[in-house]
């Protein structure tokens, strides 16, 4: 086994031990924990690089955890999405940790905690291999997330919490329900046996399977907020601590990721009799959630409402990447995944800003007349609109750009009409938010000695993400190049079943 088969394992386990340590410490040292959270956090992306070298080779790296056979134990893979997903995390989670040591993460117990336990649930439901440890992975970032939702939380922010909390625990029964039947149907949950079975499984079989199949779309589909169980998103995130909903951009990709997983590998085209059968649902599903998303963002009384429905529009348009089912669509719909992972985590951080420096206003649009710095902060938001909007040259237009190129000519009459005119609608919610924000004249001056001066390091954070945002638009040349070998690889995964069921166990090591 090569040495690097043994990361694959650490961005699981660099989390979990700065978890521990921070419990051994003691909430109270404050500026340890946070020392020991950025230092993860920076030791995370130095892993996801490493382990997204190494799989741009084609290989798929696999991990045996405690050295059985893959249909036995425990198994961890990581191929080019996986290495995807975990770079993308690991790249928003530093700016949101940092932002919130600009004086939140001593308002919540165990803040720094969860955080970490929250990215270690994460990056286990990207590297793990088979269902029921995805479930797993699930309910580890879920539970780090309820604390994170709820704790110093009061009013409506309470509510839309307890709501968060009863939706995804709904969800979570329905996905071991679901892991149950497929279990009890072909006597495995190693997602590459699975797929091998599921080609093999007898026709009495076949109508239970898929029931159970359609049950896991349905969770993972409700993860991602696609229509119509993306009503909890907007509120939820809206009403959430700044840091935290910065982070939570990443968890509607989390259920992307899902279906792009376990609907390309074990209901594929090599599925027999269940190829394939969720992507007739999900192209007109993404498009309608699409338009919908739309919908909300023009009718957004606050920057916060406004990023959460920017968010519900990012992962209606990556499902329709998805149901495109072709290589080229999937690859530019990765692309876009990095691009509005960053960008929207972006957004609600300098909403917080934003709103700070109100003087206590409240958080309408109209009502921004008493802002202080409003160069630096209009700025930054003009980078933001600029790449959300799918306006040249950042990436935003360049993953728009590459989806369209990717859509066959028999769908694109009215596929191509959904996209533009949405982008259209979003780039005049974008404008209508910024002119309120930071060109309209009148109104009250500030109270003297009422507006908070701008926190340096959470601004450095925001301008962290902003810039990422950039840079991905600096090297589009290879990091599309990147995604769409992803797409490809992801499309045909015979050698990610050959390599995970062929994985043998390490020599000379007792399980």
């Amino acid at each position: 086994m090569s040495p690097t088969a043994h990361l694959v394992i650490a961005p699981i386990l660099l989390p979990l031990l700065a978890a521990i340590a921070m419990l051994v410490i003691g909430s109270r040292r404050i500026a340890v924990q946070r020392s020991i959270g950025l230092l993860s956090c920076l030791g995370m992306i130095a892993l996801a690089a490493m382990l997204a070298w190494h799989a741009d080779g084609g290989a798929t790296t696999v991990y045996l955890v405690g050295n059985w056979p893959a249909h036995l134990g425990i198994s961890l893979a990581v191929d080019r999405l996986a290495a995807i997903m975990l770079l993308a995390t690991s790249l928003l989670a530093l700016p949101c940790l940092l932002f919130a040591t600009g004086g939140w993460d001593r308002r919540a117990s165990h803040f720094h905690v969860l955080f970490q336990l929250q990215l270690m649930g994460l990056n286990g439901a990207f590297l793990t291999a088979d269902l029921f440890n995805l479930f797993v992975f699930f309910e580890v970032l879920l539970i780090s997330s309820y604390g994170l939702l709820l704790s110093g939380g009061r009013g409506p922010r309470l509510r839309s919490g307890l709501q968060y909390v009863a939706f995804n625990i709904a969800a979570s029964t329905l996905f071991l329900v679901a892991v149950g039947l497929i279990y009890g149907i072909t006597g495995a949950l190693n997602m590459a046996e699975l797929a091998h079975r599921v080609a093999q499984v007898p026709a009495a079989d076949a109508g239970p399977l898929r029931a159970a199949a359609g049950l896991l779309l349905v969770v993972f589909c409700s993860k991602a907020a696609l229509l119509p169980l993306y009503f909890w998103l907007p509120d939820t995130y809206a009403r959430s601590p700044a840091a935290v909903a910065a982070l939570f951009a990443v968890m509607t990709k989390l259920g992307v990721y899902a279906v792009l997983r376990v609907y390309t590998l074990v209901f594929g085209a090599q599925a027999g009799a269940l190829a394939d059968l969720a992507w007739p649902w999900l192209l007109p599903l993404g498009a309608a959630t699409l338009v919908l998303a739309t919908l909300g963002a023009l009718a957004a009384a606050s920057l916060r409402v406004l990023a959460a429905y920017l968010v519900v529009g990012s992962a209606a348009t990556l499902f329709i990447a998805v149901g495109l089912a072709s290589a080229e669509a999937v690859g530019a719909g990765l692309y876009y995944l990095v691009h509005s992972t960053l960008v929207g985590g972006a957004l609600f951080l300098l909403a917080d800003l934003v709103h700070r420096q109100r003087d206590n206003a409240g958080d309408s649009l109209r009502k921004l007349d008493r802002m202080g710095p409003k160069a630096l902060l209009g700025t930054m938001f003009a980078v933001a609109a600029t790449s959300v909007a799918a306006l040249p040259p950042l990436s935003g237009f360049i993953g728009k750009f590459a989806l369209l190129a990717a859509v066959p000519a028999a769908q694109a009459t009215w596929l191509w009409p959904v996209i533009l005119v949405s982008g259209l609608l979003v780039l005049v919610a974008l404008a209508s938010a910024g002119s309120h924000l930071f060109w309209r004249e009148g109104g009250d001056e500030p109270a003297p000695g009422r507006v908070p001066p701008l926190r340096a390091v959470e601004v450095a954070a925001t301008l962290m993400l902003l810039a990422m945002g950039v840079a991905l638009s600096v090297f589009a040349g290879p990091a599309l190049r990147y995604a769409q070998d992803a797409g490809t690889q992801l499309m045909a995964p015979a050698d990610y079943i050959e390599q995970v069921r062929g994985a043998l166990p390490r020599p000379g090591v007792a399980p």
